[in-house]
C-alpha cells in the first residue's frame, strides 16, 4: 500500500517535470510574434510582468505561506541564511542569463539553435548532478545519456556559432535546476518571486535609462503577458515543484521534450530548412528519453492500474 502511494506520488512529480518542457516547447511562437522588438526589451518586460502577476497572486491567496517562509528564514542560523541567500542570488543570475540568451537565439539566430540548447541541457544537468550532488544513475540511464550525447554531436556538426549559443543557454538552465535541487525547505513559488525580484533590481534601472521607447502596441503587451504567465510562471513552478519528488537528473532529461517540439515547429510552422539527418537524430533522442524513464513509466502505470482495480 505504501509503495503504491509512493509511486503514485512520484507520478505527479514526473508529470509536472514533463508538463514544464512541453509548455516551453511552444514558446518560440509568441516570441516570434514580437521579433521586431529588441531582445533585451522582451526580457525586461517579461520579468516585470511576471513579477507583478506573481506578487498579486501571492498577496491575494498565499500570505500565510509567505509569512511562514519569512519566519523560517529568520530562524535559520547565520550560516544557513548566508547559504540560502547565495543560492537565491545564483539562481536569479542563471535564470536571467537563460531567458536572455534564449530570446536572442530564437529571434536572431534560429529556432533550431534554441532547440539544440535544450538537447545539450539535460546532458549538462545529468553530469552536474552526478558529479556535484552524487545522484545515482542506473546502467539503463547511463546508456540513454550516451545515446543522447551521440545524437547531440550529430546535430551539432554544423554551425559553431549556433553550438556556442546553444551551450550558453543550456548551461544557464542546467545549473539553475541543480541550484533549485539544493535549495530546499522553502515554498517554490515564494522562491520564484524572490528570484524575479532580484532580476528586477537589475532590470528597472536598465528600463529607466533605456534608449528604446516603451512599446505601445497591444500585440506587444498581450504577447508579453502571455509569455510571463503561461510560458514563465507556470512551467517554472512546475519544474521547481517536480524537484521536490524526483532528481534533477530526471527533470533535466525530460527537458528533451522541449527541443523535440521546438524542432517540429521549426520544420513545420516556421518552415526552416531541416536536413534528413536531423530527423534521425531527433528520433534517436526520443528513444533515449523513453529508455531513461522506462522504470518511472512502468511504475507509474503499474500504480495507476492497481489503484483502478481498487
Amino acid at each position: 500500500m505504501e509503495n503504491s502511494n509512493e509511486t503514485a506520488s512520484r507520478g505527479k512529480y514526473l508529470f509536472a517535470a514533463f508538463l514544464a518542457p512541453f509548455i516551453w516547447g511552444f514558446m518560440s511562437i509568441p516570441v516570434r510574434w514580437i521579433r521586431g522588438y529588441p531582445a533585451e526589451d522582451i526580457l525586461y518586460f517579461r520579468i516585470i510582468t511576471a513579477l507583478l502577476v506573481l506578487w498579486a497572486y501571492l498577496l491575494l491567496f498565499r500570505r500565510k505561506t509567505m509569512t511562514a517562509d519569512i519566519r523560517k528564514f529568520q530562524l535559520l542560523p547565520r550560516a544557513g541564511k548566508l547559504r540560502q541567500t547565495c543560492l537565491t542570488l545564483l539562481a536569479s543570475a542563471l535564470i536571467f542569463g537563460n531567458w536572455f540568451t534564449y530570446i536572442y537565439a530564437v529571434n536572431h539566430i534560429s529556432i533550431q539553435s534554441a532547440a539544440l540548447a535544450y538537447l545539450t541541457c539535460p546532458l549538462i544537468t545529468a553530469a552536474g548532478a552526478y558529479l556535484m550532488l552524487k545522484e545515482k544513475l542506473t546502467s539503463w540511464q547511463k546508456t540513454a545519456l550516451f545515446i543522447a550525447f551521440g545524437s547531440v554531436c550529430l546535430l551539432a556538426n554544423g554551425s559553431l556559432h549556433d553550438v556556442l549559443w546553444a551551450i550558453t543557454i543550456a548551461t544557464c538552465y542546467a545549473f539553475y535546476l541543480i541550484v533549485q535541487r539544493v535549495s530546499t525547505g522553502f515554498d517554490k513559488l515564494n522562491q520564484l518571486v524572490i528570484q524575479l525580484s532580484i532580476c528586477a533590481l537589475f532590470v528597472i534601472p536598465k528600463l529607466i535609462y533605456n534608449h528604446h521607447t516603451i512599446p505601445a502596441e497591444p500585440i506587444f503587451w498581450g504577447t508579453i503577458f502571455l509569455i510571463a504567465s503561461l510560458f514563465t510562471i507556470i512551467p517554472l513552478f512546475l519544474s521547481m515543484y517536480a524537484l521536490i519528488g524526483i532528481s534533477s537528473t530526471t527533470t533535466g532529461v525530460l527537458l528533451y521534450i522541449n527541443p523535440l517540439i521546438a524542432f517540429t515547429l521549426a520544420a513545420t510552422y516556421f518552415q526552416e530548412p531541416v536536413s534528413s539527418i536531423k530527423y534521425v537524430a531527433y528520433g534517436i533522442i526520443l528513444l533515449a528519453i523513453i529508455l531513461f524513464n522506462i522504470k518511472n513509466i512502468k511504475e507509474t502505470f503499474s500504480a495507476s492500474r492497481t489503484h483502478a482495480k481498487r
